[in-house]
C-alpha cells in the first residue's frame, strides 16, 4: 500500500513537472508575444536607437526566438534589468527568458535555479583606465577606485584578483552601465571593470575613446548566454535551439542572402533538416517547420548578426577571436541537427 502511494506521489509530481515544462511556451504563443530581458542599455549589445527601438548582439537573440516561436521578429517586449533585478525578473515569470550579457555559473545555474541555454559571447573581465593615467597593467592599480556593477560576478572577481597580487582597491558600487559610464568620466573612479565587451562597447560611445585604454589583463571566464527557468524544459529547448540555429547557419554557409534559394531544397540533409525541407524537428520543439528559417531570416546568421552590432568595422570593434566557429579557431560549435 505504501508503495502505490509513494508511487502515485512520484506520478504527481512528474505530471507536476511536466505542466510547468510546457508553460512557457504555451504562455507565448498564447500571449503573441515573447517578454525578453535586456539590459538597461549597452552600445552594440542592447540598447535602443534613434527611433526607440531595441537593437543589438543580445536582442537578435530575443528577436530569433519570438521568429521561431511566432513567426514575427518584431512580438517582443523588451524589458530592461540591472545586474540586481534580472533574476528576480526571470524567476518571477516577468520575463520569459533573460538574454543579457550574464554570465553562466556554477550558482546561478544550480543553486539560482536557472538553466543556461548555451554561449552566446565567449568573453572575460578587463579593465579601461583614462590614458593619461600612464597606467599599463592592472597589476599597477594598487590603491586605485574602481567603478563596479553590483550583483555581478565582476565583484568577485574584482577582489580575487587584487587579493592574489596583494593590492588594494576602493569600490565605486553602481547600478547601471550608463551610471557606470557617468561616474568614470566624471573621474568619480580610476577604473572601470566589466566585461571586455561591454568595456570596448561603453568606450565606442565616448567623444573621444583614443583617450581611454584597455589593459591587456584579462582576469576571467565569462562565458555570456541566454537563460530560462529551471524546469523549462521544452521552452530551454526552443532557446537553445534557436541560438544553434544561427550558430550552425553559418558553418552551413547559411546567409540572409541565400535562405530563401538554399530553403528551397539542398543535396545536404543537414541544411534541409535545420530549414524544414526534410524531417520533422520543428514538429519535435512544438514550433512549424519553417522555424530555423524564420530565426536565421531575421539578422541572419551568427557571423552576420557580430559583424553588424559588435564587428570590427562596428563602433564597438571587436574581433571573432574565441566566437569564432570551432573550423577557424574558435568555441563556437553546435551539436548536430539531426
Amino acid at each position: 500500500m505504501k508503495k502505490s502511494v509513494f508511487m502515485g506521489a512520484l506520478t504527481l509530481a512528474g505530471l507536476a513537472a511536466g505542466a510547468a515544462a510546457a508553460g512557457t511556451l504555451d504562455d507565448v504563443k498564447a500571449r503573441g508575444k515573447l517578454n525578453c530581458g535586456v539590459t538597461t542599455g549597452l552600445v552594440g549589445f542592447a540598447a535602443p536607437n534613434a527611433n526607440g527601438e531595441w537593437e543589438g548582439f543580445d536582442v537578435a537573440v530575443c528577436r530569433a526566438v519570438a521568429a521561431a516561436v511566432l513567426g514575427d521578429s518584431t512580438a517582443v517586449e523588451f524589458v530592461p534589468t540591472t545586474g540586481k533585478t534580472r533574476f528576480t525578473a526571470l524567476a518571477s515569470g516577468e520575463i520569459d527568458m533573460l538574454a543579457r550579457n550574464t554570465t553562466w555559473t556554477f550558482s546561478r545555474d544550480v543553486d539560482l535555479k536557472f538553466e543556461f541555454t548555451g554561449v552566446n559571447y565567449y568573453d572575460g573581465q578587463g579593465f579601461m583606465v583614462p590614458k593619461e593615467l600612464g597606467v599599463s597593467s592592472a597589476k599597477e592599480l594598487d590603491g586605485a577606485t574602481v567603478c563596479i556593477q553590483t550583483g555581478t560576478t565582476t565583484e568577485l572577481n574584482l577582489a580575487d584578483f587584487f587579493r592574489a597580487n596583494n593590492i588594494s582597491y576602493e569600490p565605486v558600487p553602481i547600478e547601471t552601465n550608463a551610471e557606470a559610464q557617468q561616474q568614470y568620466l566624471a573621474g568619480a573612479c580610476d577604473v572601470y571593470t566589466t566585461d571586455a565587451s561591454g568595456l570596448a562597447a561603453t568606450r565606442a560611445t565616448f567623444d573621444d575613446p583614443a583617450a581611454h585604454v584597455l589593459l591587456p589583463e584579462i582576469i576571467s571566464k565569462e562565458p555570456l548566454g541566454p537563460l530560462v527557468r529551471h524546469g523549462d524544459h521544452e521552452w530551454g529547448d526552443v532557446v537553445r535551439w534557436s541560438l544553434n540555429a544561427l550558430i550552425a547557419a553559418e558553418e552551413l554557409g547559411i546567409t540572409s542572402a541565400n535562405i530563401g534559394e538554399m530553403a528551397a531544397g539542398t543535396n545536404n540533409p543537414e541544411i534541409n533538416r535545420l530549414l524544414g525541407t526534410e524531417g520533422t524537428l520543428g514538429e519535435m520543439l512544438g514550433l512549424d517547420a519553417g522555424w530555423a528559417k524564420n530565426a536565421i531570416m531575421v539578422g541572419g546568421n551568427y557571423g552576420e548578426v557580430f559583424a553588424k552590432n559588435i564587428g570590427e568595422d562596428t563602433p564597438i570593434g571587436l574581433a571573432r577571436g574565441l566566437n569564432a566557429q570551432w573550423t577557424n579557431g574558435g568555441l563556437l560549435y553546435a551539436p548536430p541537427f539531426r
